[in-house]
């Protein structure tokens, strides 16, 4: 280890110390363990398992960047029972219809696949879902960042949809994405993939209440134990700059934190979270909060 980084160890260990914590809780890393049960993700998560439960073909989650979409997306991955689903994820479906196949057939380990041609992978793929339906375990398909799919791509998934025996979808999907997912569905040669769609929901961003039980959970999963860090000042600044937009609240919540260790002080001041948000891309800088 060199001196660099046993100093910057060091300055970590002493940051976590300062605030009686063990993690740094505004990492955004999608860790499961921070997601919030505010009521859009709640009824999102519960619109997911009901429609996974129902066994329907397509259900989509939308919502613009930074609101929560992976994390929602990983923890819903983690709560199916591994005896009854067997789960499929793509992170990055930027991928042509034989590529998109062929990571669908690698997520469903099908087997001898660097042998079957690109002609057959269709078959090769409904043969591992009809073997995985006789052990009994319902297939789901997770597509992140699923704006990110090519037209003809977004038809090939609909293709897979169409594997079924008389009484069930060999394959569920639920597609996360950020709204242009939403117009591109939207465009009249998508109507059959728009029709199969039967559960959609869309992120919403967090209000000022949202905001302050969202950063009071997040301290309290990292360890920390003691009066509110951020108090209503800050919590309001908060929301007038970012608009209650994740990821921006976590990267402007992990630079005040600093700021405030940097000063020996505990609490964050409005004064630090504006100097926070000088500092951070992507936040409103035309609401006035840099002057209130």
């Amino acid at each position: 280890m060199t001196e660099n980084s046993q100093t910057m160890n060091h300055v970590i260990d002493e940051f976590r110390a300062f605030f009686g914590i063990q993690d740094m809780p505004f990492s955004l890393v999608p860790n499961t363990r921070y997601y919030v049960a505010l009521p859009s993700h709640n009824e999102c998560f519960s619109m997911l398992l009901f429609a996974i439960a129902a066994g329907d073909g397509f259900s989509k989650v939308t919502g613009e960047v930074g609101t929560g979409k992976t994390l929602l997306c990983r923890r819903l991955l983690n709560s199916l029972n591994e005896k009854t689903h067997y789960s499929a994820y793509i992170p990055n479906p930027r991928l042509s219809p034989v590529e998109l196949k062929r990571a669908v057939a690698k997520e469903l380990q099908v087997k001898d696949l660097g042998w079957v041609s690109d002609q057959n992978l269709l078959d090769e793929i409904n043969k591992r879902l009809i073997d995985l339906a006789k052990q009994g375990k319902k297939v789901v398909l997770v597509i992140d960042e699923a704006q990110a799919l090519p037209e003809n791509s977004l038809e090939e998934l609909r293709l897979l949809t169409n594997l079924e025996t008389e009484t069930q979808k060999l394959m569920q999907i639920v597609l996360f994405g950020q709204p242009e997912l939403d117009e591109i569905l939207a465009l009249h040669h998508f109507r059959q993939l728009r029709q199969r769609i039967t559960f959609s929901h869309c992120l919403d961003r967090l209000n000022k209440t949202g905001i302050g039980q969202y950063i009071h959970h997040r301290m309290t999963v990292a360890g920390y134990n003691g009066d509110p860090v951020f108090d209503k000042s800050t919590i309001d600044l908060l929301h007038k700059a970012t608009l209650g937009t994740p990821r921006l609240i976590n990267i402007v919540c992990a630079k005040a934190l600093l700021i405030a260790f940097s000063k020996g002080q505990q609490k964050v001041k409005k004064a630090m979270v504006r100097t926070a948000l000088k500092d951070t891309e992507g936040v409103d800088c035309h609401r006035g909060w840099l002057f209130g």
